[in-house]
């Protein structure tokens, strides 16, 4: 549906204005007729989501005045006019863009950041005319980033550079419309996005969709402590195409018959979470604009757990709505107890239990010095020896002894042989 298509539409309302004859004059005046009120602008009427998620009733405390959101897409273009005093800085991390952020990076994509951006907080056209987005007096920067061959640097740099600019260039809340369509993160982003949530900025992520082919959340909605935000059809009910399913959706938001205001300035409609995001973004501006007392953990607790079920049921499914349906009314004024940490999680304790990082070493202390007290004096070593030897106990009571016997026993051997022999030499001698 295009703004021409919508300007016809509104055209067809309108009531011909017919002239009297002058006869007529002279005829007694018809009774005053109250006035027809003017039709209501088509635009803004296809806005289903500014009445049904409690939008305009949140409007009644605050449009999102003094809160920045950082769009880190493809760029806000400069043209269309629902951009107009909005966006207020930007940049380029994808290498081919321009330094202000404001020139559409990407041959398919080169509207998406727009789209988003208008959902967000565009301006409209007039009072009640034109796209108006959800925090229409928040203030955007327009981070473009480039997907696949569109970009001169690597998908994951961009993504780390653009969060820290974000940051440094004073955003509230930072918007990703934008998965990898895994569960895993490159290292580099933990850093990036403990930078942001230590600087107390809310980091609002798209699911992804089930027809671009993500059948489970992927990063970074799998970050802990980003606001992931699941996709519901115009009823309220889970997007079948338009959204996913998984663990960590923080809240659901309208993902189908959106509208958005492209580069060349006209209004297109469009499905995806990647239009859910900017609504909870919106909402999210508008909370912090209403309760700036309040840090980025509980804007996030009272987004979350003022949430309502789907319709018709009692309760949601939390792999399909999270915590339920987006409430922005209720998000800004309920009452809401505090929070001392993030609903969504916390990803220095996920850090610390994954990534194991090594601890910064600890200093060298100097060693004292130890007085070591001298050893006692050996023992000496007995060498061994071979039983078939004889030692010296051997020799002097048993093989002295035995050699003497037994020389005297030889020795009395000989006598008693030589007396023997004298005995029959005597015995054969002549008797005279």
């Amino acid at each position: 549906m295009t703004r021409r298509l919508l300007a016809a539409a509104a055209a067809g309302l309108a009531l011909s204005l017919a002239v009297a004859p002058s006869a007529a004059a002279q005829a007694p005046a018809p009774p005053a007729v109250a006035p027809t009120p003017p039709a209501e602008d088509p635009v803004r009427a296809a806005e289903y989501w500014l009445k049904d998620y409690g939008i305009d009733k949140a409007w009644e405390t605050t449009r999102g005045e003094g809160v920045t959101i950082a769009v880190i897409d493809t760029g806000i273009a400069r043209g269309p006019v629902e951009f107009t005093g909005a966006v207020t800085g930007g940049t380029d991390v994808s290498g081919v863009g321009s330094d202000d952020g404001r020139t559409p990076v990407g041959a398919v994509d080169a509207d998406h950041g727009s789209w988003v951006a208008s959902l967000a907080a565009g301006r409209g056209t007039g009072p009640d005319t034109g796209m108006i987005g959800v925090a229409p007096e928040a203030e955007l920067l327009s981070v473009s980033v480039g997907f696949g061959s569109s970009a001169t640097r690597p998908f994951a740099d961009q993504i780390a550079e653009a969060i820290r600019w974000s940051v440094d260039h004073g955003a509230d809340v930072i918007n990703m419309s934008l998965t990898t369509n895994v569960p895993d993160w490159p290292e580099s982003w933990d850093d990036a996005f403990l930078y942001a949530f230590e600087n107390d900025v809310v980091v609002v992520v798209a699911a992804g969709n089930r027809a671009s082919g993500t059948t489970r959340v992927g990063a970074p909605a799998t970050i802990p402590g980003v606001l992931t935000v699941a996709g519901v059809d115009p009823q309220g009910k889970a997007s079948v195409d338009a959204s996913t399913q998984g663990i960590t959706l923080g809240v659901a938001a309208p993902s189908e018959q959106l509208l958005g205001v492209s580069a060349d300035g006209q209004i297109v409609v469009w499905n995806g979470t990647s239009g859910a995001a900017p609504i909870v973004a919106g909402i999210t501006a508008l909370v912090r604009a209403a309760r700036p007392d309040l840090d980025a953990d509980n804007v996030i607790n009272r987004i979350v757990s003022t949430a309502r079920p789907p319709a018709g049921a009692t309760a949601s499914d939390p792999l399909l709505y999270g915590n339920g349906l987006v409430d922005a009314a209720a998000a800004v004024s309920a009452s809401v107890p505090e929070v001392d940490s993030n609903p969504m999680g916390s990803l220095e304790e996920w850090v610390l239990v994954y990534r194991r990082a090594p601890s910064d070493p600890r200093p060298a202390e100097p060693v004292p010095t130890i007085e070591v007290p001298p050893l006692p004096p050996a023992e000496p070593i007995e060498r061994a020896s071979s039983p078939l030897l004889p030692d010296s106990d051997t020799l002097l009571y048993g093989t002295l002894p035995l050699t003497a016997a037994t020389a005297a026993a030889i020795l009395v051997a000989l006598g008693v042989t030589a007396a023997v022999r004298r005995i029959r030499l005597a015995s054969r001698a002549p008797s005279r």
